[in-house]
C-alpha cells in the first residue's frame, strides 16, 4: 500500500472511521512526520574516524535505514543538522552546519530512487513517487549563525526548516537547559531579534534545550507558533530542566506549537539514576508505553492538536525504549496508542499532522511578511 496516494487513503480513513485497521496499515496509510533524527551527526563521526560510513539506502546499523523506514511508515525524518556545544568556542559551527548539509545532500543525491530532499510543507500528505522518503533538515544547536542575521536566510536557502536555539551549553542565543552558566537570564540580545528574524524568513523555532526563561521568552516573541523538536514531560521526571513542565507545555499550546516526544529512556522515566550515566549491564529501558503515558497527559493538558513525535532516534544511544528500537517501529507506537483509546484520526495527528500544520502557518506568515 506504500505506494498509493496517501490523501485518498487517509481520505478513506476519515470518512469510514475504520478503527479496527492494523497498526501496520495505519503506518503505511498516514503521514508520518519524525522532527528529531541524529543520523548525520553518526555518519559524519564514522567518516572522520574511518574514511567510510555505512550507506543508509541499505540494511545498517543505525536506528536509520531506508528499509526499516518503510517498514514502519515513516515519510519524513528531519535529519538533526547537529553542531556540539564545544563548535561555538572553537569556531567551527558554521563549517561543520555546512559540511553535514553537504554531506547529507550527497546522500540523497547518490539514491535518489530512495531518498529525496524536502524543505516545503506543500509535499507533506501526498509525497510523490513510490517509496520514496522525503528528507527534511534541522539544525540543532544555532551556534552556526555567528551572532548575523543574514545567516538565517543563509541556511534557509540550504534547506533548514528549523532551528534548535541552543544545545548543551549556553550560546550566543540562549542560556541552556543543560548549562548551570545562566548568562543570559533566559535569550540573549541577540537571540531576541533572531526570533522574529526566523518568523520573516520561514523557519520553526524549537525551543527544547533551552532554559526555562528562554523558552518562555521565545513562545512570547515569536509571531508562529514554535516547537520543541524533542523533548518530554518534566511531570514524569522532576526537577530535570531538559523535560518541559505543565506551565511551559500550555504556554506552547497556547500559541499553537507542539511538543515533539523524545524516545529516549532518560527523557521518559526515572526507573535510572540520572547522576550516575549510563552504565550497559545495569541500565533499565523505558517502554512504548511509558511513550504513550507522556502523549496522554499532553492531550489531557492541552488537546490532541499539540503533540507529535521527536523520536532522537541515532542520538540516544543504547537507551530506547523496548518495542520502539528503530524507524521500523512505528506501528508499535500506533498499537499502544489504539490499546489507550485514540482513534484512528487522532493517532494521524500525533504521527505527522499536527507538526504538518505548524510547518503551514510558519510558511504562510513568512510569505506575508
Amino acid at each position: 500500500m506504500v505506494g498509493i496516494n496517501k490523501l485518498y487513503l487517509i481520505a478513506i480513513i476519515v470518512l469510514t472511521g475504520c478503527s479496527q485497521q492494523s497498526p501496520e496499515d495505519i503506518a503505511q496509510q498516514s503521514l508520518i512526520i519524525d522532527t528529531h533524527i541524529d543520523t548525520p551527526y553518526r555518519i559524519k563521526a564514522d567518516l572522520d574516524k574511518s574514511g567510510e560510513f555505512e550507506n543508509i539506502a541499505l540494511q545498517t546499523n543505525y536506528d536509520f535505514d531506508y528499509s526499516r523506514a518503510i517498514t514502519g511508515g515513516l515519510n519524513v525524518p528531519f535529519f538533526s543538522i547537529y553542531l556540539p556545544a564545544q563548535t561555538e568556542e572553537e569556531g567551527t559551527s558554521f563549517t561543520l552546519a555546512n559540511e553535514l548539509i553537504d554531506l547529507m545532500n550527497s546522500i540523497i543525491s547518490q539514491n535518489n530512487d530512495k531518498f529525496f530532499f524536502v524543505d516545503t510543507s506543500t509535499y507533506l500528505g501526498n509525497l510523490p513517487g513510490q517509496n520514496l522518503i522525503g528528507i527534511a533538515y534541522g539544525m540543532e544547536n544555532g551556534a552556526a549563525l555567528e551572532g548575523d542575521l543574514s545567516n538565517v536566510r543563509y541556511f534557509y536557502n540550504k534547506g533548514i526548516r528549523y532551528i534548535t536555539l541552543t544545545h548543551a551549553k549556553s550560546n550566543h542565543i540562549s542560556d541552556s537547559s543543560y548549562d548551570a552558566n545562566k548568562q543570559w537570564g533566559g535569550l540573549s540580545d541577540f537571540g531576541k531579534t533572531l526570533i522574529p528574524e526566523m518568523n520573516r524568513v520561514g523557519i520553526i523555532v524549537d525551543i527544547s534545550h533551552v532554559s526555562d526563561p528562554a523558552f518562555m521568552e521565545a513562545i512570547d516573541l515569536s509571531n508562529t507558533p514554535v516547537i520543541a523538536s524533542h523533548s518530554s514531560l518534566r511531570h514524569f521526571t522532576p526537577d530535570w530542566e531538559r523535560n518541559v513542565s505543565d506551565e511551559m507545555l500550555i504556554a506552547l499550546a497556547s500559541k499553537g506549537g507542539v511538543i515533539q516526544i523524545n524516545f529516549g529512556t532518560a527523557f521518559l522515566t526515572d526507573i535510572n539514576d540520572k547522576s550516575v550515566g549510563y552504565d550497559p549491564n545495569t541500565y533499565i529501558h523505558a517502554d512504548v508505553s511509558d511513550v504513550v503515558d507522556h502523549i496522554d497527559r499532553v492531550v489531557e493538558l492541552v488537546g490532541i492538536d499539540h503533540v507529535g513525535i521527536g523520536s532522537d532516534y541515532d542520538g540516544v544511544g543504547d537507551t530506547l525504549p523496548n518495542n520502539l528500537k528503530d524507524v521500523s517501529s512505528y506501528p508499535n507506537l500506533i498499537a499502544e496508542l489504539q490499546k489507550r483509546g485514540y482513534s484512528t484520526r487522532d493517532i494521524q495527528k500525533i504521527l505527522g499532522e499536527n507538526f504538518a500544520r505548524v510547518w503551514r502557518e510558519v510558511e504562510e506568515y513568512a510569505r506575508n511578511s
